[in-house]
């Protein structure tokens, strides 16, 4: 019930009595004149009253007359009303008593209308006149004399819509079917509104054959109650829709009759209805065992400490699923402490636990896939700059779960993403489409991180305008974007620009330089003896070599200046804004000068030097392939020069690199069309005249260019990689010829080829000197391999393999120009190494030098001391010789005893040499040179 509507009630000054009954007929108010008449205020006073008038009221009676006995014995007459809703249901009833006066009959009923103010009428019918009383004319506005007017006239002054009722209610009066006349209906004042109406009254005097004669009657002003009782079903349908809509019932419990009242919407909401509307006792039945148990519980509590309850129920309902309640219970607490009545109500929450299981499942699943996608978003508040974060947001930053505003957020960003996602905002408040950014931030830990940002404003559900952000860690897209360009761009190794990015900046450079008329060349750096390192020691070092070799040469660079690895062990410089075209050689030895300090590797000392081609960039040489030709061709007359030095572009070196060119271009076919061809140098003892091996020569003879020196296409032949081929054709037509000479009954005991580093890097090497020894009929024991130190430097497992393979098959090792290599000597004692050959320099040099002979004789001596023979090569006169067989050298091989002879002026030297000296134990050598 409505406090307001009962407060208006308790405070209008009616003179009726009047008192207000629930639906179930407990008294919830009574007014001040009710009050004074000590009306009954229990429930049992009207219980009778009630039972005797509910059946009509509910048949469609809106008013019936009753009696109610009052203080002293005095009986008490009224009218009890039915209040109703909209629909037609029960809400209340209001009981009005006239006060009494103590005077009997006619004379009675008249003063206690008049005593209570009542307006009194008396309605002649045959001449349809009425009489109104004083009262009747005040309570409708009327000064003066009021209208004598009977039953026509008064009709006008009827609400339309209340007429019928009025007509109908005086016929049955008058048809004898009511005791008493009495109806409700809007009357017209005098100042133009409609005011409520009840009008009561009987016929006091009636014709010979029963035709009414006159009738005297109240009008009784309940305007006010009226309005009150509107206003009670006004209240009580907001009420019902408030509950309705809200989803929620409202409920009473009398706890000494365990009585429960229950609401419509109580009702809808637990699915019951107001027949099955059970007990407490049945309602604790209803529940679940875990429900019925706290329910209980709760309830003992409130009896102790009288204080309001909110908790949840679970509602069993047979085989449907369970309903899920929220109830709230307030205890109505009598003087004496006790309970009274408990009102509550109750809500359906049994979608509202589903949503919240769904939503958690939901922002569950969600928080997964922004995990596993790297996905986080924040809302920005756009006047308060006032920002909500996801879990993932939180991770993707490195940061606690804690509050964080914009300003701490974007101070972990770059200058430029903080410019960027700031602009970004304010673009898009002003009315701009959703932007899309890639930012970059350092999370506390230091940590790069690349976030993609989708930004777009949200002005929807009449919400404060904000910003809705999503961020996407993209740090792993974009590192293996940078390491694409990285890749596309510069050279993992050393880090500088590769060929295609040198390129370009060059080539944006010599337009700068076209434009400005400024100085431009470009350097072409290779590193001398790099691939001999490389074989040798192995790629790790020689991977240290070239990182090592572009920091130093980078040092000696400035800012300005484009340096880039070109290939291998090539690089690029170009130098920009050149005083002096002199300035370029000046660079050029700085950077030689760089690369001459010694970079050591474990036990050795490795020595690497450059040559540099220096090219300006001149009229008709403005282009980059044109510049890089020329400075290409330059850095090979550098080494062409003596190495470790540098040389400017020159026509000369343009002949010289044709030269080249057409070499290699030569050498490609050459072996096909058979252009090659061997000479060999016999090998003496140095102790008499006997020749126990020869070596095999390469020659090429060029068809309309005559022979070409080995010095000259040899290490044209290396670099293009021609020498594989080569070097096996060389083993093997060595070794025919050998068999060939061995049949004719010439006396030699080996064969030796010069094989090179590349040759044996090569696999399968090792198996196919054996097959082509067997091949051409000639025994692996009687061939010498002649190799260069640098060849035997790299300790490999693929080398230890090819010499396990040698020694197993009986091949001979023989170290080429020994002392001008390595100095490390620890290979020796790794390989099965049978001859060391003194270089032809120390020979050349020692008559003249005593510190070369000492080295000769040390040579000489370390060889014997592992067991191995010592050959001299390049021996041209007696006096070297002489000195050499003092020395100890077990063999002599020079222009002393013979030039390198082709086979046939080689088989006629060996019958002569083999009358002098027949030889004992024939084997043949292979050395490649």
């Amino acid at each position: 019930m409505d406090q307001g509507v009962i407060a208006s009630l308790l405070q209008h000054p009616l003179t009726s009595a009047l008192v207000l009954l629930d639906a179930d007929g407990r008294p919830l108010a009574a007014n001040r004149a009710a009050q004074a008449l000590e009306l009954p205020r229990t429930v049992e006073a009207y219980a009778e009253l009630l039972r005797a008038a509910r059946e009509r009221l509910l048949g469609g009676e809106t008013m019936l007359a009753c009696a109610l006995p009052g203080t002293a014995g005095r009986r008490l007459d009224g009218w009890l009303r039915a209040v109703r809703d909209d629909s037609g249901g029960l809400l209340a009833y209001t009981l009005s008593v006239p006060e009494p006066v103590g005077s009997d009959g006619a004379t009675r009923w008249e003063i206690a209308l008049d005593s209570a103010e009542h307006g009194l009428w008396d309605w002649d019918i045959p001449s349809d006149t009425i009489f109104r009383s004083e009262r009747w004319k005040r309570m409708l506005g009327y000064a003066g004399d009021a209208p004598a007017d009977g039953l026509n006239a008064l009709l006008p002054l009827v609400h339309g819509d209340d007429q019928e009722r009025l007509r109908q209610a005086i016929r049955s009066h008058f048809e004898g079917r009511t005791e008493t006349y009495m109806c409700e209906f809007r009357l017209r004042r005098q100042d133009g509104q409609w005011h409520w109406i009840l009008d009561r009254g009987r016929i006091v005097a009636r014709t010979a054959d029963g035709s009414p004669l006159r009738m005297i009657g109240t009008h009784t002003d309940i305007h006010e109650q009226k309005l009150l009782e509107q206003r009670l079903r006004d209240q009580q349908t907001l009420l019902r829709e408030a509950q309705r809509m809200t989803r929620m019932g409202s409920w009473s419990w009398d706890p000494l009759g365990d009585r429960v009242w229950c609401s419509r919407e109580f009702l809808r909401v637990t699915g019951l209805d107001e027949q099955r509307a059970p007990s407490s006792r049945g309602w604790l039945r209803l529940l679940s065992r875990d429900s019925r148990a706290q329910l209980i519980s709760i309830w003992r509590r409130m009896a102790r400490e009288a204080k309001p309850a909110n908790f949840e129920v679970e509602l069993v309902r047979g085989s449907e699923s369970p309903l899920h309640l929220r109830v709230w219970a307030q205890p109505q607490v009598e003087a004496d402490g006790h309970i009274q009545r408990v009102l509550g109500q109750v809500q359906n929450i049994t979608e509202q636990r589903q949503t919240d299981a769904l939503i958690r499942w939901r922002t569950e699943l969600l928080n997964r896939v922004s995990a596993l996608g790297k996905i986080g978003g924040c809302e920005i508040e756009v006047g308060t700059r006032r920002m909500q974060w996801t879990e993932e947001c939180y991770r993707i930053h490195g940061l606690r779960k804690e509050a964080i505003d914009l300003d701490h957020a974007l101070a972990l960003y770059t200058q430029d993403s903080r410019d960027a996602f700031e602009s970004a905002l304010v673009r898009i408040a002003e009315g701009g489409l959703p932007e899309q950014l890639d930012l970059c931030f350092h999370r506390p830990s230091g940590q790069r991180i690349w976030v993609q940002v989708l930004i777009e404003l949200d002005e929807r559900d009449g919400l404060p305008p904000r910003f809705v952000v999503l961020f996407r860690d993209i740090t792993r897209e974009r590192e293996a974007s940078e390491r694409i360009e990285l890749l596309a761009h510069y050279d993992l190794l050393t880090g500088l620009p590769n060929r295609q990015l040198l390129r370009e900046q060059a080539e944006k450079a010599m337009h700068d330089a076209v434009e400005r008329g400024t100085t431009l060349a470009m350097l072409f750096v290779d590193l001398d003896g790099f691939k001999s390192i490389n074989d040798s020691f192995g790629h790790a070092t020689g991977d240290a070599l070239l990182k090592l070799a572009a920091t130093r040469m980078h040092q000696q660079l400035r800012t300005s200046d484009l340096f880039g690895r070109f290939s291998g062990d090539e690089f690029v410089v170009v130098l920009r804004d050149l005083a002096e075209p002199g300035d370029a050689g000046h660079v050029a030895r700085k950077l030689i000068a760089a690369l001459a300090e010694p970079l050591h590797s474990g036990e050795n000392v490795i020595k690497i030097g450059a040559s540099i081609g220096i090219a300006l960039m001149e009229e008709g040489r403005q282009d980059f392939d044109g510049l890089l030709r020329a400075a290409d061709a330059a850095m090979y007359a550098a080494k062409e020069s003596g190495r470790n030095t540098c040389h400017y572009y020159s026509q000369d070196v343009l002949l010289r690199a044709q030269r080249r060119l057409e070499i290699e271009h030569a050498l490609h076919g050459a072996l096909d069309r058979e252009e090659f061809s061997l000479v060999y140098q016999p090998l003496v003892h140095a102790a008499g005249e006997r020749a126990p091996a020869v070596e095999a020569l390469l020659r090429w003879h060029r068809p309309g260019h005559g022979h070409c020196n080995p010095a000259e296409f040899i290490p044209i032949a290396e670099e293009c990689g021609e020498i594989v081929r080569l070097g096996d054709w060389v083993i093997g037509e060595a070794c025919r010829q050998a068999a060939a000479w061995d049949a004719a009954g010439l006396s030699f005991d080996r064969v030796s080829v010069n094989v090179s580093a590349m040759q044996l890097r090569d696999r399968g090497f090792a198996e196919r000197v054996i097959e082509l020894c067997q091949r051409n009929g000639w025994s692996p024991k009687r061939l010498e391999l002649e190799l260069t130190e640098s060849a035997l430097i790299r300790d490999s497992e693929s080398l230890r393999r090819c010499f396990e393979l040698f020694e197993q098959e009986g091949v001979l090792l023989a170290v080429d120009d020994f002392g001008t290599g390595f100095s490390n000597l620890h290979y020796l004692n790794r390989f099965p190494v049978q001859r060391l050959k003194i270089d032809r320099s120390f020979v050349q040099d020692m008559l003249h030098d005593s510190g070369t002979a000492k080295v000769t004789q040390a040579i000489v001596q370390l060889g014997h001391a592992l067991g191995m023979q010592v050959v001299a090569e390049g021996v041209e006169t007696v006096q070297e010789e002489a000195l050499l067989r003092e020395q100890g050298c077990d063999e002599i091989q020079g222009y002393l005893h013979s030039r390198p002879l082709p086979p046939r002026e080689l088989a006629a030297w060996l019958r002569a040499r083999q009358q002098v000296a027949p030889a004992t134990h024939p084997r043949l050598v292979l050395a490649a040179q």
